[in-house]
């Protein structure tokens, strides 16, 4: 038997261990992101992904607006750096919607609104730069994928593969 006077014992809600730096960063981002329409921000975080390097390096996308009470077929806001740009995504439009859509696994967006100004700045430091590979580095990573037959896996693994690798190079582990 417990005592009145005793504290309980909370409950546990402590994790042993590392945590990801995702799960508390999407938590302090979700209400900003939600409150323009981008959810989690899985749009911007993931912009490259989904537009492909060229458009994602010259254009960000800044909001989703929905009609009230509807949860799809939204207008996607788009900052573009340049209107030469501008005038070549009018044309890619049905594409990049295509792309969208299919990121999110249904219609989340039916247009586009662009917005013509410049970016903001890229940030110094990006977690995702290549670390160059050593000879002996890029040759095992080559043997490792000389079986992967899809060019387009190839070469995200290839990326994934000198990430990682020069990520453990810099760190001094093997």
């Amino acid at each position: 038997m417990t005592s009145s006077s005793e504290p309980k014992e909370p409950a546990l809600r402590r994790r042993k261990g590392m945590q990801a730096l995702g799960g508390p960063i999407n938590k302090l981002t979700r209400q900003t992101f939600g409150e323009r329409g981008l959810a989690d921000g899985a749009i911007v975080n993931n912009w490259a992904t989904i537009a492909g390097d060229m458009l994602a390096t010259a254009s960000l996308p800044e909001k989703i607006a929905y009609v009230a009470g509807q949860k799809g077929r939204g207008t996607l806001h788009l900052r573009v750096a340049n209107s030469g740009l501008a005038t070549e995504i009018q044309h890619l439009e049905p594409l990049l919607l295509e792309r969208v859509n299919s990121y999110f696994g249904y219609q989340a967006v039916a247009r586009l609104k662009l917005i013509h100004g410049p970016l903001p700045p890229p940030t110094k430091g990006n977690a995702f730069e290549l670390i160059p590979l050593s000879d002996e580095q890029t040759r095992s990573l080559a043997s490792d994928l000389a079986n992967v037959e899809d060019p387009d896996l190839k070469a995200v693994l290839e990326k994934l593969g000198q990430s990682v690798i020069g990520r453990r190079a810099k760190l001094g582990e093997k």
